[in-house]
């Protein structure tokens, strides 16, 4: 397991991750101010996936600077935000996920199947079997 390389993935997600927020900040201010902007920078991020931010925002910066810059401020703010809470909410929200996934499984395992005892009549419990007379009895 390379640690290192786990780390720089998990930043370049997270840098396209942040980078989405920042577009989804400036279409919305963009949807108070300038409409006919907001309506092609939506255009432009059809056109154009944001998967891979870097790449987009070059192809903005070739199309619309001052929009690209724009991004670059507000996600740049976003990062600065939550950079502080995000190493501890990362890892509660990693144990709160697994103790979740675990208990869920737990109830799985151990959830009793109603029709398991009609499969295996051998399986039944004692307080199930009652003879019906003292003949059956005898022929135990």
């Amino acid at each position: 397991m390379d640690l290192k390389q786990i780390a720089k993935d998990t930043t370049k997600t997270l840098v396209s991750y942040v980078t989405y927020q920042a577009l989804r900040v400036v279409i919305a201010q963009l949807d108070e101010t300038e409409p006919k902007r907001a309506y092609w920078l939506r255009q432009f991020t059809h056109r154009v996936s944001i998967q891979d931010s870097e790449a987009y925002l070059a192809a903005l910066f070739k199309e619309e600077q001052r929009l690209a810059f724009r991004l670059l401020t507000v996600r740049e703010h976003i990062a600065e935000e939550v950079a502080d809470y995000l190493p501890e909410m990362l890892r509660s929200g990693i144990q709160q996920a697994n103790l979740q996934q675990r208990t869920q499984q737990l109830e799985r395992m151990t959830q009793i199947d109603p029709t398991a005892s009609n499969q295996h009549p051998e399986v039944e419990s004692d307080s199930e079997v009652e003879p019906e007379s003292d003949s059956e009895l005898d022929r135990w």
